[in-house]
């Protein structure tokens, strides 16, 4: 999850002045339209490197998603002309050198888990995540794409886990899920030379799902989420919950977890609201019940 966008750093452990927006704004934005949350990285000009604060912010947002009832699907995006550089390599050596000058870092260190929980490795929220990438993403920002569940990318996009360029290790999950989702030799290739993806390379791969043109990425992303928004909502999480839970599972232990996730939704009063209305040829309304 690391890329070389290291902000200069003395030896006592001090970054250079921040940007008078990054002072004012928060470095992820978090907005809630409808059903719909969209989750900014907002750090442009650190390339949308993430630091203690962009880490925070996303696990709140994750959980924020997960925890309020009227949300039901999230998009990740980021500012400016690059959607994600990885860690800041700066925040790495200040974590190191213990310096506890802000709410933000402070909280990282008091509690370190929240660095791959916001990479979603080690939560996912039980709703989905549509990620929507103009630029590069590099090192965390193809780390995180792993953990979303519906890709878009501008056909300027890059994709690479480039941490061994460093002599690092990528851990947010990608020497485990990288070769899951493109298979073995492309995956052993990326992760031990280093190098990118195109998007249309990204896309015959399977990595991604759809490739728009520059700037038009997170409008597709939102076409597809309020696509989502409209369906069951309890159908929708129990879908999303079996992908995950048997990706690694032979048949019959798969079709186990399958039918008690679908048991639940088809015993649901949304499962009888559907065809009712698809009867009554009106918009069914779900109330996730």
């Amino acid at each position: 999850m690391f890329e070389s966008v290291a902000e200069p750093v003395s030896p006592a452990g001090a970054t250079e002045p921040v940007s008078p927006a990054e002072a004012t704004e928060p470095l992820v934005l978090v907005e809630a339209e409808g059903a719909v949350l969209t989750v900014t990285l907002n750090r442009p000009a650190k390339r949308n490197a993430t630091n203690a604060e962009v880490l925070c912010r996303l696990y709140d947002a994750w959980r924020q998603l997960d925890e309020d009832d009227s949300l039901r699907v999230a998009i990740l995006t980021g500012t400016g002309s690059t959607f994600c550089a990885g860690m800041d390599l700066g925040e790495i050596i200040r974590l190191r050198q213990g310096v506890r000058d802000n709410e933000w870092i402070i909280r990282l260190q008091d509690d370190p888990g929240i660095s791959l929980k916001a990479y979603l490795k080690r939560y996912r929220p039980t709703k989905p995540v549509i990620l929507a990438v103009e630029g590069f993403a590099r090192a965390g920002g193809t780390e995180i794409l792993q953990g979303t569940d519906i890709r878009v990318a501008g056909e300027s996009a890059v994709f690479g886990v480039t941490e061994v360029q460093r002599g690092l290790f990528p851990m947010a999950g990608s020497a485990v899920r990288l070769r899951r989702q493109i298979g073995y030799a492309v995956a052993a290739e990326m992760l031990l030379t280093g190098t990118d993806l195109t998007a249309r390379r990204a896309h015959e791969l399977g990595l991604i799902n759809h490739v728009v043109p520059d700037g038009q990425a997170l409008a597709k992303a939102r076409e597809i989420a309020d696509r989502i928004a409209r369906n069951g909502p309890l159908a929708v999480r129990a879908i999303l919950a079996t992908l995950r839970e048997t990706e690694t599972l032979p048949e019959p232990d798969a079709f186990g977890i399958e039918e008690r996730q679908g048991g639940a939704v088809m015993r649901s009063k949304d499962a009888v609201e559907g065809p009712v209305a698809f009867l009554e040829k009106r918009e069914p309304v779900f109330t996730g019940t």
